[in-house]
């Protein structure tokens, strides 16, 4: 028998577009009445940097934070994969205790933003996206009737989501772009998604793709880099979007050894020639033992 998950949360906002000058009604604390109630329905879409900073702060691998703490989910109509916090049945966050988040100091950027939502944006001749910021006003929250105002930046300030919003941009920039390239890209193949979730969310994977040799003979990368991301889990997080855009959308900021392609094309030829032929002389010996089975 299957799991049950109750994600998604529905939470119902009124949308107002925001200035980063603009300034807001807000105090969450321990003392306020609906304190942890948005953390008993959570709905939190984790970006590649939310699952770093949480796997690093329960001191687990990628793999695993994955496996015990997050459900998957279609991000779009294309099935683009996503993943969000995995809740218990009645839909309350794991990490939530009577103290408040027990991963606080490494909270999601949902959770960091909350209630400031925000999305990025593109217009049509616009050279780049545009970051927007809208009010997210939920029933059973308080904290918009507490006497405490301060802007949107100053917000963000206090609750620390400038690195957050650094190292999630290009990852963001990158979903923004497969959004508004609509239905000319078409529907990914179920390799492209693996492949995708692999590069965006499973860094324990992405390392062992990285540094094995079918990679290494495909892409010119010097020696410094290799020994950068085998240790280095933001510079692979990093590295895995760059991957993504070029194989994707072929932004091409990763060299190619030369003749990388041809030589992949020629072993797989190798390869499918040397099955053909097993196959064709294990029928061979299939048909002489049938022979020799009716003979006898």
């Amino acid at each position: 028998m299957s799991e049950k998950f109750d994600i998604p949360y529905k939470s119902s906002f009124v949308p107002a577009v925001l200035e980063p000058s603009a300034k807001i009604k807000f105090n969450c604390h321990k003392g306020i009445s609906c304190f942890n109630a948005c953390c008993k329905h959570a709905d939190i879409q984790l970006t590649p940097y939310d699952i770093l900073r949480l796997k690093e702060n329960l001191g687990i691998s990628a793999t695993e934070f994955l496996k015990n703490h997050t459900v998957p989910f279609e991000m779009d109509k294309d099935g683009v994969p996503g993943v969000k916090l995995r809740t218990d049945h009645g839909g309350a966050c794991h990490f939530v205790s009577d103290e408040g988040c027990s991963v606080y100091k490494d909270r999601p950027t949902a959770c960091r933003y909350y209630p400031i939502g925000h999305m990025a944006l593109k217009e049509v001749d616009a050279p780049e996206d545009e970051i927007r910021y809208f009010l997210i006003q939920e029933d059973h929250c308080k904290g918009h009737g507490e006497a405490c105002e301060i802007a949107v930046d100053d917000y963000r300030d206090e609750q620390e989501t400038g690195l957050y919003d650094q190292v999630n941009r290009e990852w963001l920039q990158l979903m923004l772009k497969k959004r508004s390239a609509g239905p000319t890209i078409g529907r990914p193949s179920d390799t492209s998604l693996q492949f995708f979730f692999m590069c965006c969310y499973d860094l324990d994977r992405l390392r062992r793709f990285v540094l094995a040799d079918p990679f290494k003979a495909s892409y010119d990368m010097k020696d410094a880099f290799y020994e950068t991301v085998e240790k280095e889990d933001l510079a692979l997080m990093q590295f895995g979007v760059r991957l993504l855009k070029q194989v994707l959308f072929g932004d091409v900021t990763i060299p190619l050894k030369e003749r990388a392609v041809e030589k992949r094309v020629k072993q797989r030829r190798d390869i499918l020639e040397m099955r053909k032929k097993a196959e064709i002389e294990l029928y061979k010996r299939k048909q002489e033992q049938q022979m020799k089975d009716a003979l006898s």
